[in-house]
Order: structure tokens, then sequence, then C-alpha cells
């Protein structure tokens, strides 16, 4: 059989790509990581010059504003909580990342979730290359990212945003797709050209499972920051691994219950930013 059909030398073929991305792109793949870092590191400094507490409150206060007030609670106490066990610069270096990867991934899963929902040919060709990314190890994605943008927390935040996109991209496509083809055909009725179609009726109505969709890039993203770690990204998740490689259960603990928290916390806050009736937010 292996005479047959000798195999063929696959990582050969990859690492000779990426030996000429790297040596025809460098340039490129060096401004993309400033712009990283910078954005990352100019977060985390714009947000430790606020006081702790003050900030915890600012938190909160959003928390109010865009879900309830018992989460708006937790929201307080559990940053306070944070800033007591001696993790708020870990924190604030994690909620960076997962913020710039987010925007990131929303910024590009969007837009092509909206475009693969008015154009069977473009969603036939994006479903097989999220069906990759959804499978494919999360380790695998720091390979590449390591050779492009060297160690640091810029491959954590590209190996981020790849593992993060894709419920973005197929909750945008399917609930734009949801919307009633009544509505659809009322509008097309009243001579609505396709993008007033998509602003005003499409995307407001699919709005609650776009909300979805950013709501589990976000969950997605955290649970990439340990991972991240490995490759010299700093934040909770780098707190984690230090205490598996030290065995400090202690600690572990610590940093895993504060990551915990950070991710409620969106979490609520994002589920009731897509749940507005009339009357206010679903409790």
């Amino acid at each position: 059989m292996d005479e047959l059909l000798p195999r063929l030398p696959f990582a050969s073929w990859i690492d000779s790509g990426v030996d000429w991305l790297v040596t025809h792109f460098g340039s490129v793949f060096d401004g993309i990581a400033g712009f990283l870092k910078g954005s990352v590191e100019g977060a985390v400094a714009w947000m430790d010059m606020v006081p702790s507490i003050l900030l915890a409150l600012l938190f909160a206060l959003i928390a109010w504003i865009v879900s309830t007030r018992k989460i708006a609670i937790f929201t307080l106490i559990g940053l306070l909580f944070i800033d007591y066990l001696g993790y708020w610069y870990a924190m604030l270096q994690m909620l960076a990342l997962v913020i710039t990867s987010v925007v990131i991934a929303l910024v590009i899963g969007i837009p092509l979730g909206i475009w693969g929902s008015q154009r069977p040919t473009v969603k036939k060709i994006i479903n097989p290359v999220l069906d990759l990314m959804q499978t494919m190890p999360a380790f695998v994605y720091l390979l590449p990212a390591i050779f492009f943008f060297n160690i640091g927390v810029v491959p954590g935040v590209v190996a981020s945003v790849i593992f993060s996109m894709p419920p973005t991209i197929r909750l945008t496509m399917l609930g734009i797709e949801q919307v009633p083809k009544d509505l659809i055909e009322a509008t097309e009725a009243f001579g609505s050209t396709t993008w007033q179609r998509l602003i005003k009726v499409q995307i407001p109505l699919a709005k609650p499972t776009i909300m979805a969709g950013v709501n589990q890039s976000i969950m997605l993203s955290l649970s990439m920051v340990v991972i991240a770690s490995m490759v010299g990204a700093p934040g909770l998740g780098e707190e984690v691994y230090r205490s598996v490689t030290q065995l400090k259960t202690g600690v572990g603990f610590e940093t895993g219950l504060s990551i915990v928290i950070v991710a409620i916390i969106l979490d609520r806050i994002t589920q009731h930013a897509g749940k507005k009736k009339q009357g206010g937010i679903v409790k």
C-alpha cells in the first residue's frame, strides 16, 4: 500500500509556505504585531490609570444599564473580590486581550456573516472554512502565530481571534436568514433596496441571535487565555499556567475563580444586551 500510494509531504509544503510568507511579508506581520501589541497595552494602561474601586463601579454601572441590578451587584462584588485577592492587574491584562480579540472577531465576523446570508455561494465557501476553524485543536493556532508574530501577547490575540470568530459568523447568518419571509416580501413590495432591508429590518430582528454569537465569541476568547499564556500572553491565564507548572493548587484555584467571575459578568451582560423588549430588559 505504501508503494502504491506514496506519502505526500504535506508537512514540508506547509513549512515552506510559512517560511515564504515570513520572508516576503515580514514587514506586514511586524506592522500587525505592533498594532495589536499597542492596542492591548494601551487598553491595559488606560484601565490601570483608573483606581480599582472606580473602575469596578463603572463596570457595575454599565452592567446595570445594559442588564439588571442583580448582575450589577454581582459585577461590583466580583471585581472587588478579584482586587482583594491581588489579581487586579492580571485581570486587566486578560480583559484587554479578550476585548481586543473579540472586537477584531466582530469587525471581521459580522460583515462576513451578513455577506454569507445574502449570497448562497459565499455561504457555501465560508461554511467549510468555519468547520475547519472550529474543529482544529486550539494549540495548532499557536504554531503559525508564533512564526509570524514571535512570542508574547500578539500570537495570543491572533489565536483567540481565529478560535472565537466562527460563532459570530454562523449566528449572524442564521439570525438574518430566520427573519420571516413575509416581512422581506413586504419590504420588497415597498421598493426597499437590499441595504435598506438589511439595516431597517433584517439586522434589527436578528439582533438577539447576533448577540448570542457575540456572547459565544467572548466565551471562546476567554477559554483561550490559558492556552495563550503558553506563548507568553500575560494575564490571569499566565497565573493559571504558572500554578500548574509549579503545582500551586491554591493559586490555581484563586486565578481560576477570578477567570470564572469575569466570564460570568461578560456572559450575563452580553446575554441581556440582546434581549430588550419594549418594556425594558428581560429579567
